[in-house]
């Protein structure tokens, strides 16, 4: 997949154009595929607005499609996970969701969202398990699988998990801290990529404090949403990247995807020349490609990703053109 070309399919899905569970209507955000006999099922992050607060609630969500991803087959019509208790992790929101099969059941590693006084958030990762072929999904306790420790004491979240030869690999992001910007009303956050192992998919071991995608930007660029498939000998990660202030508005400074490529799971060379997909000269993605994820179905390699404003306008798909 070095020298990759993706061929852009098209604007794949836009909530607005959809009834989505929860009282949600706004974005469709991190689409990640679980693939069956002779459907896709992506699932996404969508938002509800509490009328109290003005905050968002994300919620997960699904929508199938055919194996053309012409057709809709069914969108979900409710919420496949609940939300936190009081005072959980996950209270505020879950975002991205990732799913994973493992033997016959299906595992998801999720991204819990819980809102802070001097910052704005706080991140873990939760696992939860699907008894219903992935129709909905229940945790496997209260609290977060992986989370802070001593040297990635914030923001840890992002998982996503493959087993290579019987051992669970994750991806996933850790906060290396928050910056004060002068033109910025809240603080920045500002995250790498990371690398942990585990035996069970549950119990991880990290590399604590240790970024394995070396910055291109400055040393305050975020990374986020990695995404790993192996092709022709070698893995292959998908990510994005920004500049940790002034993103949301100035799409010079927004989210771009990034690529890079491994022999050996750890050691990575990052190949952003060779992502072999950029902006679109007007439209939805015009502005910002964030949150991909790389799938295989039927022989082919999918790449999933949002659009301008971070998903508000749902996501896109593009497949791998072979050389």
């Amino acid at each position: 997949m070095r020298n990759a070309k993706w061929v852009k399919l098209g604007h794949l899905f836009n909530p607005v154009d959809h009834k989505l569970p929860e009282g949600c209507h706004d974005f469709a955000q991190s689409p990640q595929a679980l693939v069956f006999d002779d459907f896709v099922r992506i699932y996404f992050s969508t938002r509800l607005k509490e009328e109290c607060s003005g905050n968002y609630l994300s919620h997960v969500a699904f929508v199938e499609f055919d194996k053309s991803f012409r057709n809709i087959k069914r969108v979900s019509d409710k919420t496949i996970i609940e939300l936190g208790e009081l005072g959980t992790f996950d209270e505020h929101g879950i975002f991205p969701f990732s799913p994973f099969r493992h033997g016959n059941q299906i595992f998801a590693y999720t991204t819990g969202w819980s809102r802070r006084v001097s910052v704005s958030v706080e991140t873990s990762i939760g696992l939860a398990i699907s008894k219903d072929n992935g129709l909905s999904f229940k945790k496997i306790g209260s609290g977060p699988v992986l989370t802070s420790s001593l040297h990635e004491p914030l923001l840890v979240c992002d998982g996503f998990v493959k087993n290579y030869n019987d051992v669970f690999h994750m991806w996933y992001i850790y906060g290396i801290g928050w910056k004060k910007e002068p033109d910025d009303k809240l603080p920045a956050r500002v995250y790498k990529i990371a690398h942990a192992t585990s035996k069970d998919g549950t119990v991880w071991e990290k590399e604590e404090g240790k970024q394995i995608i070396p910055d291109v930007l400055n040393t305050n660029e975020c990374q986020a949403l990695p995404s790993v498939v192996k092709s022709d000998g070698l893995y292959h990660m998908y990510f994005c990247y920004r500049f940790a202030s002034d993103f949301r508005k100035n799409s010079n400074r927004g989210y771009r995807l990034g690529y890079a490529y491994s022999e050996n799971l750890k050691d990575w060379i990052r190949d952003d020349e060779n992502v072999g997909i950029h902006l679109s000269e007007a439209g939805w993605d015009s502005q910002m490609m964030c949150y991909p994820h790389v799938f295989e179905c039927d022989s082919n390699i999918y790449l999933l990703y949002n659009g301008n404003e971070f998903g508000k306008y749902g996501f896109g798909i593009a497949i791998l053109e072979r050389q």
